[in-house]
């Protein structure tokens, strides 16, 4: 893709979330929150063959609480992508997933939100035209507890290059 390509492509996304626009310690909240659902509460975790009958039957007892169980992973993807926006839109490549811990179980119908803190900011050892951010993310259930946590690391554009 040539230089004139990246730039016409960078105007499609949002105007922040470049790499210079993350300082350590940056607190973010984001806008937006999701109530999990049958399709991400039940069916990832039947595609990988997840045998914990928590998942997908109404009537086992699991000691977790009223009805099914979200599968954590879809709970990790829900809080990422709800983050997305502000942190990732503008990013080159997912480098790492690290330190996940499901902090409380998330049931078919809570409504997730998320919220993240820039742990590290530093030049890309390899490129002029991007930076690696860590990011810490952490999901909420609608009452306030806290059922996901996990760092991000991501080769995010600088816009000195790219816009």
């Amino acid at each position: 893709m040539s230089a004139t390509n990246n730039v016409e492509a960078s105007r499609l996304l949002g105007a922040t979330g470049w790499f210079e626009d993350f300082t350590e310690g940056q607190q973010i909240r984001h806008a937006r929150a999701s109530t999990i659902d049958e399709i991400e509460g039940s069916f990832i975790a039947k595609q990988v063959m997840n045998t914990a009958q928590a998942h997908f039957n109404d009537h086992v007892q699991h000691g977790m609480g009223e009805g099914r169980v979200v599968f954590g992973l879809a709970t990790a993807s829900m809080v990422m992508g709800l983050s997305s926006q502000d942190c990732t839109e503008h990013a080159i490549t997912e480098l790492g997933c690290d330190k996940f811990r499901f902090r409380s179980p998330v049931h078919h119908g809570d409504t997730v939100s998320a919220y993240t803190e820039v742990l590290s900011v530093a030049d890309a050892p390899d490129r002029e035209d991007a930076g690696v951010v860590v990011f810490k993310h952490w999901g909420l259930k609608h009452d306030g507890v806290i059922v996901f946590e996990g760092e991000r690391t991501v080769l995010i554009k600088r816009k000195s290059h790219w816009s």
